[in-house]
């Protein structure tokens, strides 16, 4: 399947719509017109596809269709939706920030585990960008990146660590190009199920959305589908039942780090959308059950901590490096893993 931004609308519809073009594979199964859509468009819902097709936003071979229409091959599936509210609509919001580096062109920050990083669906308010709306009001947009001013990378709401927000249009463009060309240094300290086989290795693998669930990605070796994606991975502490390791990234795809270790077979700790929220290694004991649970609660998300970040400066040209200790939740259930199989 194709999917292409639609081109042949004016101007003024397009600062009102989000415009898509889907040209249907010629192995596809028959599938419901919502379904489908709302595992190809980021922000639709169920709800908001059938509203489109009610108003006549949706049509299929240039024809309006009905909610009960079934995807076939072949088929040119064209979507005018509304877009969700712009960058100049998200509400300042005094949310303290832990700023570890500033100047006038850039600043980093130790995001803490929790922070939703950019406005979405489900999320407009209590974001870093709220808070970095409120810090300094001029924050630049490139384009394509409507909603994430200032940002050129993001983490995951439940992982705690260092981001770079630019503060100029010169920074960011600068700054994107150094993501663009994976020259950024990124270093993630995650602990993992299980031990890995040998000290270090390397995981090559697509990332892309799991057909089964669109929110969890998976990965496809073969590169039939998704975005090719590259962890370097290191064995810092091995606990017998988990592991602490150092995950350098390549590339930066949604979910890299979680998708690529539960390939491996060692998800990380507590991470409940790739199965790292149940025991899997260890005994079935009373005693070594209720640990885990407790260690569950004093984590009560994936083990994964942005720990350190290294990139040229977008003006003055010099090699900045920052890092970032564990955070308490992090560093007390690792404690924890060592005092207990210490006390084996």
């Amino acid at each position: 399947m194709s999917m292409q931004p639609e081109e042949d609308f004016d101007d003024e519809e397009i600062e009102l719509y989000e415009h898509f073009k889907f040209v249907i594979d010629k192995g596809q199964t028959p599938v419901r017109i919502d379904k489908f859509l709302t595992g190809k468009i980021a922000f639709a819902t169920r709800n908001k596809i059938q509203q489109a097709i009610d108003a006549g936003a949706i049509q299929v071979n240039g024809e309006s269709i009905k909610g009960s229409y079934k995807v076939k091959p072949l088929d040119d599936i064209r979507v005018m939706m509304g877009k969700p509210p712009r960058d100049t609509e998200v509400i300042p919001e005094n949310i303290p920030l832990n700023i570890v580096y500033e100047d006038q062109y850039l600043l980093v920050v130790n995001k803490e585990a929790g922070m939703v990083v950019h406005p979405a669906h489900g999320n407009w308010t209590g974001t870093l960008v709220n808070a970095l709306v409120y810090y300094f009001q001029n924050l630049p947009e490139m384009k394509g990146n409507e909603g994430r001013p200032g940002l050129v990378h993001r983490i995951d709401k439940d992982t705690s660590g260092l981001l770079v927000i630019a503060k100029s249009e010169d920074a960011m463009t600068h700054l994107a190009s150094q993501f663009f060309h994976h020259s950024i240094e990124r270093t993630y300290l995650a602990l993992v199920w299980g031990e890995p086989e040998g000290d270090s290795g390397t995981i090559t693998g697509n990332v892309g959305r799991s057909a089964k669930n669109r929110k969890v990605m998976d990965v496809f070796p073969d590169g039939s589908y998704g975005k090719h994606a590259v962890t370097h991975w290191k064995v810092l502490k091995r606990l017998r039942y988990v592991s602490l390791i150092q995950c350098n990234l390549e590339t930066g795809r949604t979910h890299q780090i979680r998708a690529h270790m539960k390939f491996i077979g060692h998800p990380l700790f507590n991470d409940a959308m790739y199965g790292g929220d149940k025991i899997r290694k260890g005994t079935q004991f009373s005693k070594y059950k209720t640990f885990v649970h407790n260690a569950f609660e004093l984590l009560p998300r994936q083990a994964l901590h942005a720990m350190s970040l290294g990139f040229i400066h977008p003006v003055t040209k010099k090699k900045l490096n920052f890092e970032a200790p564990l955070p308490e939740d992090f560093q007390s259930v690792l404690d924890k893993w060592e005092n207990y199989v210490n006390l084996e």
